[in-house]
């Protein structure tokens, strides 16, 4: 596959490593640093003058360093010469800022694309972005990569009693992913009204729908620190669920999230990628991974060859 390099940032190596490993490629050499003030080095080790160029950095832990260190990197190769450069982004950040919710509040997700263009990003690949709206942001082509392929066949593989289940959504935003879901497996869904006091707060929550004596399967697009998720099984036992299971996409679990998994009642709790770097599966008792390296690689092919990326992109 000649004319592509792929670079990886300090976010998830582990992934690159899978993304390239599938491609048939070696990453690109890029090392990274911190001058004593904290400012972010980066320096691109071989040349990228007129090659198809691939960075694949995620917005999980310390997001702040790891935007900037993706910015600096998009630049670096830009101005190195690059003819092309793609940033694969599995977990866009500040992807919940998408809207001016209150007064004065800022729309930090258009911010984040904004910066991306003008730093010298010709194209994005990302993945289940929290707001399909954000592609809207960017005045360059975005690639959002659906993990519902993924979902369909863990819940075929591992759930015996999937024909007898209800899809839910933990939220209302979340209602259009559960229904695409529950249409492909021919299974009914439900979804849950949900009020905050806050942010990472949840107040009250409303079932819309029926699971009494059926498998309930909560599919969101991310977990933060795990009240919502937590919150909504519970609502499902109360509401006469025989087992729950949750499926989301982006695994940040931070703060109290891993406690909050293992005291709750799920039957399993699964992720298409963890955005932390310790052990969750010793920390998790319940806890599976799916592999996204799959799909990632899928479109670094696709936007490279331009084949049809239906079942992953739309």
């Amino acid at each position: 596959m000649p004319n592509i390099k792929i670079f990886s940032g300090s976010s998830h190596p582990d992934l690159s490593q899978k993304i390239a490993d599938r491609l048939g490629l070696e990453l690109g050499k890029v090392v990274t640093k911190k001058f004593s003030n904290q400012e972010t080095c980066v320096e691109i080790g071989e040349s990228v003058r007129g090659e198809d160029v691939y960075i694949v950095q995620s917005g999980c832990g310390e997001i702040n360093d790891n935007l900037m260190e993706l910015l600096i990197m998009i630049n670096a190769c830009k101005i190195a010469s690059a003819s092309r450069v793609t940033a694969v982004i599995p977990c866009f950040p500040y992807a919940r800022q998408d809207k001016k919710d209150k007064s004065r509040a800022p729309i930090s997700a258009k911010l984040v694309a904004n910066m991306l263009s003008v730093s010298g990003a010709d194209h994005i690949i990302t993945m289940d972005l929290h707001a399909s709206q954000i592609q809207g942001f960017f005045d360059i082509p975005v690639d959002n990569l659906y993990a519902e392929p993924a979902v369909l066949k863990w819940i075929k593989e591992n759930i015996p009693e999937w024909k007898n289940c209800t899809i839910v959504s933990p939220d209302a935003g979340g209602a259009k992913r559960v229904t695409s879901i529950a249409d492909r497996l021919n299974v009914d869904f439900a979804l849950i009204h949900k009020e905050r006091k806050k942010a990472n707060e949840v107040d009250r929550m409303v079932l819309v729908g029926d699971v009494t004596d059926r498998v309930a399967i909560l599919v969101d697009d991310m977990a933060d620190t795990c009240g919502t998720i937590c919150h909504a099984a519970d609502k499902l036992i109360s509401a006469g669920a025989t087992k729950v299971y949750a499926i989301l996409t982006h695994g940040i679990f931070s703060g109290p999230a891993i406690s909050r998994i293992n005291n709750a009642c799920f039957e399993a709790f699964s992720s298409v990628s963890v955005m932390v770097t310790h052990s969750l599966h010793f920390l998790c008792f319940s806890f599976l991974c799916l592999q996204m390296s799959a799909s990632n690689s899928a479109s670094s092919r696709g936007s490279r060859f331009q084949p049809n990326l239906k079942s992953v992109a739309n």
